[in-house]
């Protein structure tokens, strides 16, 4: 049934990718080309099935869609599924192969780094076509992108503190930070140098010494974070952790993380959030920063340039914030229609001033 989800969905191109000199087995998907060429990453899974792998890739196209377009970027939504064994499965002629086929796509489709691929799998695939970002940084790239996540969402929280605070200021709030990995431990930086209080969990024990000695946070259960007293929760590691279970012990007033998909389910538990009083800030639009940092590999990578696009992440939060009051919808909703809206509008721009190119060719 792919041509009936790809309609209900309004997918642009489904591409299976097969190298039997490599052991290649790809799809590519593209979404929606309305803003730009499609950006998304190359996730390489062991998927039980071939099934499970389509669904996979389809849902993470269209995220990206949503989150290119809600970012302001002008870049549609596309994904690449590779099928394998990341430990085992990886070679030279294999990211090359996979380089090829994205190079036939002739620039509609970029891909990036994702769960399974690193900057080195980006680098082989740089070989063969310059549709791709996050490589090595002596080939231009940015590095790193968690640095500019991270700023990311230190922005959104601002914002989100204005809304549920009325003052954009973190100085002496409390933030509960659940995970502090990369991205996490450069947001706790932010905070700490604005002078927010910080109190943290991990489950990896180094992560949370780090944190309390470099930034005099208070250490507490994984299960425990959900209860204390803060004014701002930041779920940070895993997704599906605001559910049935945890959104009734939260004390907080807005909730603001780096994470995916922190939503078990975003219509009841973003329903839910704020009939507790909760403003939420969509995820994938706070942790957008990333994607933001590597698209502007694409225009020859400039650091401040970056950080400058990924400070309108507050500008972008404040449009969801007033959707969600004009329409009287959450956040999560009004962020999607954010995406919507200016999909829709730019659908119309092209429509109106598209040629036809057979008639400028000069052909009947």
């Amino acid at each position: 049934m792919i041509f009936e989800k790809m309609e209900q969905y309004d997918y642009e191109q489904l591409i299976f990718c097969h190298d039997e000199t490599s052991g290649l087995k790809a799809i590519i998907c593209i979404h929606d080309t309305t803003l730009g060429p499609a950006l998304g990453g190359c996730r390489m899974w062991k998927y039980d099935t071939e099934e499970e792998a389509i669904e996979d890739v389809l849902r993470l196209a269209k995220g990206m869609t949503y989150k290119n377009a809600a970012a302001g970027l002008n870049l549609g939504g596309g994904k690449t599924v590779v099928i394998g064994d990341a430990e085992k499965d990886k070679s030279e002629a294999f990211f090359r192969a996979l380089g090829r086929y994205v190079n036939s796509l002739g620039g509609r489709y970029i891909t990036a780094e994702d769960v399974g691929t690193t900057v080195n799998d980006m680098d082989l695939i740089y070989q063969e076509t310059p549709y791709v970002c996050g490589i090595s940084e002596s080939y231009g790239s940015g590095g790193n992108p968690s640095p500019m996540t991270a700023y990311g969402v230190y922005m959104a929280m601002k914002r989100t503190a204005k809304e549920a605070f009325d003052d954009d200021s973190l100085e002496g709030r409390t933030i509960a930070v659940q995970g502090v990995g990369n991205v996490s431990y450069s947001l706790c930086k932010h905070l700490h140098e604005e002078g927010a209080k910080l109190i943290v969990t991990d489950i990896n024990s180094d992560s949370i010494e780090r944190a309390v000695n470099d930034f005099g946070a208070e250490a507490v259960g994984i299960e425990d974070i959900y209860s204390v007293d803060a004014d701002i929760f930041a779920p940070c590691a895993l997704g599906g952790i605001l559910n049935d279970d945890t959104i009734p012990e939260l004390k907080v007033k807005a909730v603001c993380g780096s994470a995916n998909n922190q939503l078990l389910d975003s219509d009841k538990h973003g329903s839910l959030l704020e009939e507790r009083g909760i403003v939420y800030a969509p995820d994938y639009v706070v942790n957008c920063g990333g994607v933001i940092n590597v698209a502007d590999e694409l225009q020859g990578y400039n650091a401040e340039r970056a950080k400058s696009k990924v400070k309108e992440i507050y500008n972008q939060m404040d449009k969801i914030f007033s959707i969600a009051k004009r329409d009287g919808v959450t956040p999560t909703v009004a962020a999607d229609r954010l995406a919507e809206e200016r999909i829709d509008s730019m659908m119309r721009v092209r429509s109106t001033f598209s040629l036809n190119e057979v008639t400028t060719l000069g052909r009947r």
